[in-house]
């Protein structure tokens, strides 16, 4: 069955744009968010009956927001004003998604343990499926760097759980952030991780920030975003950027300011490039990805469990593709 003709199955039709989910986030989320949201911003439910909610990307080509439904094995379309439709299915219980420089959908799938990249006529090219021989274990997030470079996490998330992909032993001896050249050459980048979840790239690329999600499966891990300095695709100068007191840091976006946005806990937490802490966009449970996009590039998404949603921004989201 193809995409196209899935579309229409096992989805509720609904408005979109229409429920506001909290009252406006500005006066809940403090005087420090005053250059991001505007004075009575408001976040809003794009769509509300997904199992687990990931991966957000906008897609120019498509006018659309697309978003993995991890738990449900499936990817689904939000077209700007329009409404939900399944966009892959079924989708090797994706999660990560980002652009290429050429627009091109990159995907980590958790059940295959791959890094895919969809072709204009929908094929899947696997950029990434082994390391040193081995299977990896169940790639999470990526980001494309402007010389093409895919950057990825590679927890075992997926391979620990049947809801989000296929139980089996490990085939690395750990988790590790990887680089894939253009060439397809991958290399380990760092190893410093637990379970590296979601990664960012300052607006120069000359930073990238990555989040330590091993308090989901070890309360002990600590809570934190590190930031690296990246130059000629190493990693050096690890750091630590900030520190969450509850929840699991999990996906990251930068806007052009340099301004770091991460799903965390119940909300979107936002700091300045130097680390001072701006404040919260509040969500009702657990919030994981996000991203920038909308016709402007200024509309935060939000992926929070079952619900995508959204708040109109002052900012334009960093590295933005397509």
């Amino acid at each position: 069955m193809t995409d196209s003709a899935r579309s229409s199955r096992g989805l509720t039709r609904r408005p979109l744009l229409g429920l506001a989910l909290l009252a406006p986030v500005a006066a809940q989320a403090g005087e420090g968010l005053a250059s991001v949201l505007a004075p009575g911003a408001r976040v809003e439910t794009l769509y509300g009956e997904g199992a687990w909610c990931e991966g957000p990307v906008w897609v120019p080509a498509l006018n659309s927001l697309v978003f993995s439904d991890v738990r449900r094995n499936r990817m689904l379309r939000l077209p700007e004003g329009g409404r939900p439709e399944v966009f892959r299915a079924p989708s090797a219980n994706a999660n990560g998604n980002t652009l290429d420089r050429e627009g091109r959908l990159v995907t980590c799938e958790h059940r295959t343990g791959q890094v895919v990249r969809r072709e204009g006529d929908g094929r899947l090219t696997v950029l990434a499926e082994r390391f040193e021989g081995r299977r990896l274990n169940s790639p999470n997030d990526v980001v494309v760097a402007r010389d093409g470079a895919v950057w990825f996490t590679d927890p075992t998330f997926g391979i620990v759980s049947a809801e989000e992909g296929e139980p089996r032993p490990s085939e690395q001896a750990g988790s590790f952030v990887y680089r894939c050249d253009p060439d397809g050459g991958l290399a380990i980048v760092t190893r410093a991780f637990r379970q590296p979840n979601g990664l960012a790239f300052s607006p120069d690329e000359r930073r990238l920030y990555v989040s330590e999600a091993g308090a989901a499966l070890d309360a002990t891990v600590p809570r934190e975003i590190r930031a690296f300095d990246v130059a000629d695709g190493r990693l050096t100068g690890e750091r630590v950027f900030a520190r969450i007191e509850s929840g699991v840091p999990d996906g990251i976006r930068v806007d052009t300011e340099g301004r770091v946005y991460c799903g965390a806990g119940e909300g979107v937490r936002i700091w300045n490039p130097d680390g001072a802490f701006l404040g919260l966009i509040p969500t009702e449970g657990p919030c994981a990805n996000i991203a920038f996009g909308g016709p402007d590039g200024r509309r935060l998404y939000i992926c929070a469990g079952p619900r995508v949603l959204a708040v109109e921004t002052r900012m334009r989201g960093a590295g933005l593709h397509g």
